[in-house]
């Protein structure tokens, strides 16, 4: 069976800084996939490749059998795929269901005069958005905060509305960029958890770009190492944890040992 998401040789530079180099990897459906790496080793770049933000210079990316990179940027929700941010993006001026609602534009039949004229196929999907928004809202705790202003919540609480406006789009391939920065080791637990179930549930693929090791180590089945944009290691959590390029990336050189 194809891979769900396929990057193929996709290289991307930056004013001669090399962000991604011959970056080749397959996401299967239904996978928890985990994209790792120090600091600045090209993760978000991948994800902003894949939202349509950067253009790479050279290489190929498909998704469900389609061209991703001859596709626009505002049509990357309706073919599937939602993300959310390492630094939570919302609309400050609006509240909690109106953030969450945005999430369905893709799928929505809106335009400014079938607004106007109060079309039957706007009336009806507002509904249906509605509807969805609040069952998502009471999946994610977040019913009883849902007319409150965005602003005024604490930062775990805005990762899950983050969360579930991307899950309003009735994503294919869900993208979490960094979702435990900022979690407690008690939030980050349950955010491997909630990750788990999303799976199941939403029936939805999953690529997760992440610092938090145990976050990655105890949900991921396939992991990706980068560094300074190229790929230095794959395969499964306790393979990754062993791998010796791995441990030099994040460890730096291991001392070698005395002989006696």
């Amino acid at each position: 069976m194809a891979p769900l998401l396929s990057f193929s040789s996709v290289s991307i530079n930056f004013g001669g800084i090399q962000a991604l180099d011959e970056v080749t990897f397959d996401v299967n459906e239904g996978q928890i996939f985990g994209l790792i790496g120090p600091n600045g080793a090209g993760k978000t770049t991948v994800f902003n490749v894949l939202s349509r933000i950067y253009k790479p210079d050279s290489g190929a990316v498909s998704f469900a059998g389609k061209n991703l990179l001859r596709t626009a940027p505002h049509r990357i929700p309706s073919l599937g795929i939602a993300r959310t941010f390492q630094n939570v993006i919302l609309f400050p001026v609006m509240n909690v269901m109106d953030n969450v609602l945005v999430g369905g534009h893709s799928w929505m039949s809106t335009s400014p005069l079938l607004s106007m004229v109060r079309w039957p196929t706007v009336r009806r999907d507002e509904k249906k958005a509605r509807e969805r928004a609040e069952w998502l809202m009471e999946y994610l705790n977040l019913t009883s905060v849902a007319g409150r202003g965005v602003g005024e919540l604490p930062f775990p609480t805005r990762k899950r509305i983050e969360l579930a406006r991307a899950l309003m789009a009735n994503p294919k391939l869900l993208l979490l960029d960094e979702p435990a920065a900022g979690l407690t080791h008690q939030e980050v637990t349950e955010l491997g958890d909630l990750v788990m179930r999303i799976r199941k549930d939403f029936s939805v693929t999953i690529l997760l770009v992440e610092h938090h090791m145990a976050l990655v180590m105890g949900i991921c089945e396939h992991i990706w190492v980068l560094d300074f944009g190229r790929k230095i290691a794959e395969g499964g959590p306790q393979q990754i944890q062993q791998d010796p390029a791995v441990i030099r990336a994040y460890l730096g050189e291991a001392p070698e040992e005395k002989t006696a």
